[in-house]
């Protein structure tokens, strides 16, 4: 049935459309049942889409589309488009193998991706998918092809005339902010490192949502490009590349769930950077109390990152890091982005957590890239560092990427926690931590978190503040107060 597209002021956050019921009866649907959209171009464009009926507000003979699906296909108002049934998708039958804890083969993988990004399966059913990894774990050959299927439906970077060199953390761990000092680091040094981020699944902050304060993070292949070309380095959201379009999906599933299944961190991370080209590696993995890993289950992710970066001929490295607390001061986009500065300029004292870890991991990446002999890193990152260098570095990126550092804003509101006893820091729960800031606004209100003064081992005196709390509303302060005094995130004895 040929149908004329209408739009509303009308976004989702997911493809879908609406048709008049009268309309949906003949062509044999139902609300939440799918439809193929196909355009009458040569070739045609089509999708498969959840449809919703509604009687009034849409006529008989058109369709409304949200913004999402739009944008997808490139839909024009008044456009003609042909609408008809669409069966339920095969892979829902390979995700129900997947419950049933079977092994999936390379070609039910396959199709399960293909259909994730071709739209033909919904949020729910999608979110049936991320919960049967979760629940039943996948092999290394199931994570393996997971990974090539993601990298099939995407887009790749080719830099033919540099060597490329990443850095990532598998998150978890409140301000743990080091990726952007690690690639001014690196990059001030010699290094290429095309850095593609997500953002914030579990966390306050991801290092996109940390770097969108001051600067765009979303470009095309080509304006990318440019960018490396000129500074060595970006800091950008790797979404809007298109480079593994499955992933931005599963991850958003992944946040409403709030569940990051191993099999998908594995594949998310790896299949990114062999997608970005990246010869060699850094794996930071935060283990412990409060993170997403036990020590022992770090050490089987570490086996896994390696294999995997083996198999697709790269030169991987992992690292186990202590992650029982909080790096650095600032929990939230733009309290974080201050730790960031705080560290980079030589002339001002920045967290020595954050400066520490960073100057680690950057050491153990040159050595890993060449650039450094090994046991040598240290002091080329720690030089490159303290001579500003790393700073001029990252105000170089900024500025490729559109950004100023003239117009950074806090939040409208704070409050300050008080102590009320004198003692030592004996527990930071990163969890509570991580939901206090949440519960402040993070990180959709980027100027919102928290500001922790004390870490494990501080002494702290009757009086003194804890812990600053940030918000953009009264009421969104309100909460994060109760949430804090209700659930107790720091002990002191």
């Amino acid at each position: 049935m040929n149908l004329k597209v209408r739009f509303l002021k009308w976004s989702t956050g997911a493809p879908v459309a609406l048709l008049n019921e009268e309309t949906a009866e003949k062509i044999g649907v139902h609300s939440l049942d799918r439809i193929l959209i196909k355009t009458a171009s040569n070739p045609p464009k089509q999708i498969s889409t959840i449809v919703n009926t509604i009687t009034g507000t849409v006529g008989k003979k058109e369709i409304v589309v949200s913004s999402e699906l739009k944008n997808i296909i490139e839909l024009k108002n008044g456009q003609e488009i042909d609408i008809s049934f669409a069966p339920a998708p095969q892979s829902l039958g390979f995700i129900k193998k997947k419950l049933d804890n079977r092994r999936l083969k390379r070609n039910e993988i396959e199709e399960i991706i293909r259909d994730v990004v071709r739209n033909a399966l919904s949020d729910s059913e999608i979110s049936l998918f991320v919960s049967a990894m979760y629940r039943n774990g996948m092999s290394m050959k199931e994570t393996i092809y997971l990974i090539e299927a993601m990298i099939k439906t995407g887009n790749r970077l080719e830099i033919k005339d540099r060597v490329l060199s990443d850095k990532h953390s598998i998150g978890g761990i409140p301000g743990n902010r080091t990726t952007p000092l690690v690639v001014a680091i690196c990059a001030a040094a010699g290094l290429t490192l095309p850095k593609t981020s997500s953002r914030a699944i579990t966390s306050p902050a991801g290092t996109a949502d940390v770097i969108e304060t001051i600067a765009k993070v979303e470009f095309s292949m080509k304006e990318l490009k440019k960018i490396i070309y000129k500074t060595n380095a970006c800091l950008i959201w790797g979404g809007a590349l298109g480079v593994v379009p499955a992933d931005e999906k599963i991850i958003k599933i992944e946040k409403i769930l709030k569940i990051d299944p191993k099999a998908q961190l594995l594949a998310s991370i790896m299949s990114k950077k062999i997608a970005m080209g990246s010869k060699y590696v850094l794996i930071d993995i935060p283990y412990g109390k409060g993170t997403k890993v036990s020590k022992k289950e770090a050490k089987v992710l570490q086996r896994k990152f390696v294999a995997i970066g083996k198999h697709f001929h790269m030169k991987v490295k992992c690292v186990l890091t202590d992650g029982k607390q909080p790096i650095g001061n600032g929990i939230g986009p733009v309290l974080e982005l201050m730790d960031i500065l705080k560290v980079l300029e030589p002339k001002v004292k920045g967290p020595e957590d954050l400066e520490k870890k960073s100057i680690f991991l950057s050491a153990k990446l040159l050595e890993l890239a060449g650039k450094a002999k090994k046991g040598k890193g240290e002091k080329l990152a720690r030089e490159t560092l303290y001579s500003g260098k790393a700073l001029a570095k990252f105000k170089e990126i900024i500025k490729a990427q559109g950004g100023s550092f003239k117009n950074i804003k806090f939040a409208k509101f704070k409050k300050d926690i008080i102590s009320t006893k004198s003692g030592e820091v004996k527990d930071i729960d990163n969890k509570l931590i991580n939901s206090l800031a949440r519960v402040a606004g993070c990180p959709a209100d980027k100027q919102s978190g928290l500001y922790l003064y004390k870490h494990l081992g501080d002494k702290i005196q009757r009086g003194e503040p804890i812990i600053t709390l940030y918000a953009e509303s009264k009421s969104r302060l309100f909460e994060a107060e109760k949430f804090y005094k209700k659930n107790h995130p720091i002990s002191i004895k």
